[in-house]
């Protein structure tokens, strides 16, 4: 068994795993499952449909899986998934899905830092951070290892691409291509990520062609389609090449260029 504050309230029906830390003031709902070695400090509130795997680690005031604040909910059977080995750090907030059987989805080993915020609808990878007061609208999309500044906010729908990174103070309101650097107001896409792309231990040759790439698909001032076409007959291939090519083929929102 883990260790229960005597201040802590768990709802019947509430299903918590084996070594759990729950502190002084947590709220804890009937269909919430927390899986083993979770860490809940203090204050933190848990509810809605909400699955919390292994060994994730809540500071105080977070708020989980609790109904949207998307006017359309109507839906008693939305919910909340979580992986394992989380931080979400003082004041986070994860809401979720707007849709009847929907749910909002964050992946394993992510760093949510102080007052960021997750809306209804959104998927979240692995390994990825989000800076002080970060904030993501509904239904957006974060692949894995990306970075997303402090007091940055994405709009709804919009996705960001593995290993990008967003700076402080962003407005974003098209795709974030994957490896690159976006930043402004509204944001734009700025440079390759070089120094994300080491820390993942990406190749030089495999940076030379998204360096390549780059300056095709951003700087030549072709559409985004014939850019796409030039960057295949010209750039040496890679699977990461391959990735960026694919997510910016599919935008709907269109690119941050």
């Amino acid at each position: 068994m883990g260790k229960i504050h005597s201040t802590a309230i768990i709802e019947d029906g509430a299903q918590i795993g084996d070594e759990c830390k729950i502190g002084p003031y947590c709220v804890i709902g009937p269909n919430v499952t927390l899986g083993s070695g979770c860490n809940l400090h203090s204050h933190v509130v848990i509810n809605g449909r909400t699955k919390i795997g292994e060994g994730n680690e809540f500071y105080p005031f977070c708020s989980i899986g609790l109904k949207t604040q998307d006017l359309k909910w109507k839906a008693e059977g939305s919910g909340t998934e979580i992986g394992s080995n989380n931080t979400f750090r003082e004041y986070v907030t994860v809401h979720s899905a707007t849709g009847d059987g929907d749910v909002t989805v964050i992946g394993s080993h992510n760093n949510l830092l102080a007052y960021t915020h997750v809306a209804h609808d959104c998927r979240l990878g692995d390994h990825i951070i989000m800076s002080n007061v970060g904030t993501l609208a509904g239904h957006v999309i974060v692949e894995d290892r990306a970075i997303i500044g402090g007091l940055a906010a994405v709009h709804q729908f919009c996705r960001i691409g593995t290993m990008s990174i967003i700076g402080g103070c962003s407005k974003v309101v098209q795709d974030v291509p994957p490896y690159m650097m976006a930043d402004g107001n509204p944001a734009s896409t700025r440079a390759l990520n070089k120094e994300g792309l080491k820390r993942n231990n990406i190749t030089d040759e495999t940076q030379s062609a998204l360096k390549q790439a780059y300056k095709i698909l951003f700087r030549e001032n072709l559409t985004m389609a014939v850019a796409a076409e030039k960057v295949r007959s010209e750039v040496a291939d890679s699977p990461q090449l391959d990735h960026l090519l694919s997510f910016v083929e599919s935008s709907e929102r269109g690119i941050a260029k």
